[in-house]
């Protein structure tokens, strides 16, 4: 028989805004893919919904998954995704230069993409293991193990060459490590590293040269196409017909929508394919340009909602280890919005990073859902903060 007071207490537990900021998000997306996919290419739009389908049967079954079980499992998970990114040196299909997925007849998947989650949960089981009430902060010796949970694979990331994951792995590991509160020390070292990064870019690409020869620290080993990247961003108007057209392309679509845009299927730059990967890495500037201003306001309140959603189940952890899973899902989304609008904007540099749940892709989407399911399994196992 059913026990209606649990049944009630679950639903009131369910975290309605999260997911109702997710549904409206991913239809936004699959309407702005129809059009971005548009004849003659394949209408992707259709795929997308396949993979929105099968990321909310995952999702589900996550969710549900005793969160004792799901701790347990933290460690396998995080090494079969090891082997996984491993795999790929033997057995990966290259494309664009970087060997970063498996084709599985007509599927290709991404496994950096599931590394993700992986590597989230592996950190919070070890700063739940690893809680000591009296020592409430850490220092080097503490954070060194989390420091090699998440440098491993990142690394493993960053050979495939896939430099935009490894970044928004990286900056997601470092949230939370941060959220971890590290001593003072770390914090001053963490500070003084980037510091000496802001040092590195003004010396390699804008201070001031005498002559032609300048002495660099990083710049003459990096790749041709990285190093066009940098100077693209800080210089937009260089090298319009090479490096930095693309960039330019994706500018002047955000800034033709106007403030209501040009219409559904109106936008010029994504009808007359202007815009590199326009159904991916791009897909934000064919927002921009068919649905204005005020339409992109709305979708980034979305992903705020998505976002508080998150923080707001974090806040109601009952363990340790659902705190951090959630914040550091929440970080995870957070980090791959901030570039991916970023970088179409001009803002920042193009990494080639998707935008979560707008851009066409079943991995991306898949994990995305992955991680709002477990979101939802912390939310309804929340009673009080175990952060102590």
């Amino acid at each position: 028989m059913m026990d209606l007071p649990s049944e009630r207490r679950r639903v009131s537990q369910m975290p309605w805004l999260l997911l109702l900021a997710t549904v409206v998000t991913t239809a936004v997306g699959l309407y702005n893919l129809a059009s971005a996919s548009r004849p003659p290419s394949a209408p992707m739009w259709t795929a997308q919904a396949a993979y929105f389908g099968v990321g909310c049967l995952v999702a589900g079954l996550v969710a549900f998954v005793d969160p004792k079980l799901l701790e347990r499992l933290a460690v396998p998970i995080y090494l079969v995704n090891l082997a996984a990114l491993v795999g790929l040196k033997f057995f990966g299909h290259k494309a664009k230069g970087a060997e970063s997925w498996f084709v599985l007849g007509p599927l290709r998947v991404q496994p950096a993409e599931f590394m993700k989650l992986g590597m989230l949960l592996m950190l919070a089981k070890y700063f739940h293991d690893d809680h000591r009430p009296q020592q409430p902060t850490y220092g080097f010796l503490r954070l060194a193990p989390p420091a090699v949970i998440a440098l491993v694979p990142t690394a493993l990331v960053l050979v495939q060459p896939d430099l935009g994951t490894a970044l928004m792995m990286a900056f997601t590991a470092t949230t939370v490590l941060l959220f971890a509160r590290p001593s003072g020390p770390v914090l001053a070292v963490l500070a003084a590293l980037v510091l000496a990064a802001v040092g590195v870019l003004w010396n390699d690409y804008v201070r001031p040269q005498a002559s032609e020869a300048r002495f660099t620290i990083v710049r003459h080993k990096l790749k041709k196409h990285q190093d066009a990247r940098i100077t693209g961003w800080l210089d937009p108007t260089s090298d319009l017909k090479g490096s930095n057209y693309h960039a330019m392309q994706s500018k002047i679509a955000v800034g033709s929508g106007g403030t209501d845009g040009k219409g559904w299927m109106q936008g010029t730059q994504t009808g007359l394919r202007y815009l590199p990967e326009q159904h991916t890495d791009f897909i934000f500037s064919v927002f921009a340009e068919e649905q204005g201003f005020l339409r992109c306001l709305g979708l980034l309140g979305a992903y705020a909602a998505l976002l508080l959603g998150a923080l707001w189940v974090a806040a109601g952890a009952k363990e340790r280890f659902g705190v951090f899973v959630a914040v550091g899902v929440a970080a995870m989304i957070f980090w791959q919005v901030f570039e991916n609008i970023g970088m179409v904007t001009g803002l920042l540099p193009i990494t080639g990073i998707t935008l979560p749940l707008m851009s066409y892709g079943g991995s991306s989407m898949v994990s995305v859902m992955i991680g709002i399911g477990l979101l939802v399994n912390v939310a309804l196992d929340r009673r009080r903060s175990g952060l102590g």
